[in-house]
């Protein structure tokens, strides 16, 4: 129930951005809705409670409820409970915005559901501050938050994103960050333009800026980097296309198309000169027709 002596936060859930390093990076509004919430809930208790103390956040008779992936469905009901008796709730994830990559997102579902207010308190997040110091195009950005952990996954989910028209922000572990960026290098084209950023917001913020290929090169034989990381990779351009994916998109298009249609639906799926890939699908029906006649006794 609502306790007299806080403030006239109005009931409901409040989704409160925290810092993703520096305990600075916190707006003023944020500081007031932890500070006037009849419930706090946290991804990691002991970092809201730190937070709030740094700032000199009173917790009262209050404590910190947990809510993260593995206790989620036994507290959500409290929570909406709390909700449903009038409680203004504050949520924090460990950092960041709530629900980007986040456990967040099915608590704020099922109090949308349920009627009840929803309230973003915005703030920090890992993928914003990338894109401001990766130097990459940000008009336009798909964030695929943390690829698959295997690597044939891995590289599906990338063939996925191939052709995504803008940047690509990818959450990665830094002991995953080597294999990630060569599986990147290998999928997309080691030419795509690329940005690792370590550390946002802390002492030891690092951008590294450059190719893919040269990205992953100078991390496969590097130490593990410590702290966390966003990979941003450019959009990729149209021309650099590999031989060898055009000789397997071609050859699989000239499996059920004629060369002239074959020709037309690779075009249109890689933006190259609709000329030049025709002109390689008769190179490929010629290659087919002398290697069947070389076998010929």
């Amino acid at each position: 129930m609502p306790n007299p002596q806080d403030g006239d936060l109005a009931p409901g859930l409040y989704l409160v951005s925290v810092p993703i390093g520096n305990a600075r990076d916190i707006t003023l509004r944020a500081l007031d809705v932890l500070r006037d919430a009849d419930v706090l809930a946290a991804e990691d208790t002991r970092s809201l409670r730190r937070l709030m103390q740094i700032h000199a956040v009173p917790m009262g008779t209050r404590r910190v409820l947990a809510y993260h992936d593995h206790n989620g469905p036994a507290m959500r009901p409290k929570l909406l409970s709390a909700l449903a008796e009038g409680s203004s709730v504050a949520y924090a994830s460990e950092a960041g915005t709530p629900l980007v990559a986040d456990p967040g997102y099915a608590l704020a579902r099922e109090a949308i559901a349920a009627g009840h207010p929803v309230t973003a308190v915005p703030g920090a997040s890992a993928a914003l501050a990338a894109l401001a110091v990766g130097g990459l195009p940000t008009d336009r950005f798909f964030f695929a938050g943390f690829l698959p952990v295997s690597k044939a996954q891995r590289r599906r989910a990338m063939e996925a994103l191939r052709g995504v028209p803008g940047t690509l922000v990818i959450y990665e572990s830094p002991r995953r960050v080597a294999a990630m960026l060569a599986d990147a290098a290998a999928v997309l084209g080691a030419d795509r333009p690329a940005a690792l950023c370590r550390e946002l917001t802390k002492r030891f913020e690092t951008v590294r800026r450059g190719a893919l290929g040269e990205l992953a090169a100078a991390l496969a034989d590097a130490p593990v980097p410590k702290g966390e990381i966003v990979v941003l990779i450019g959009e990729g351009d149209s021309e650099s296309v590999s031989e060898i994916d055009l000789e397997g998109m071609l050859d699989a298009a000239l499996g059920h198309a004629s060369v002239r249609d074959a020709a037309a639906e690779v075009a249109a799926a890689t933006g190259l000169p609709r000329r030049r890939v025709y002109q390689m699908a008769l190179r490929r029906t010629a290659k087919e027709h002398n290697d069947d006649d070389d076998g010929d006794v």
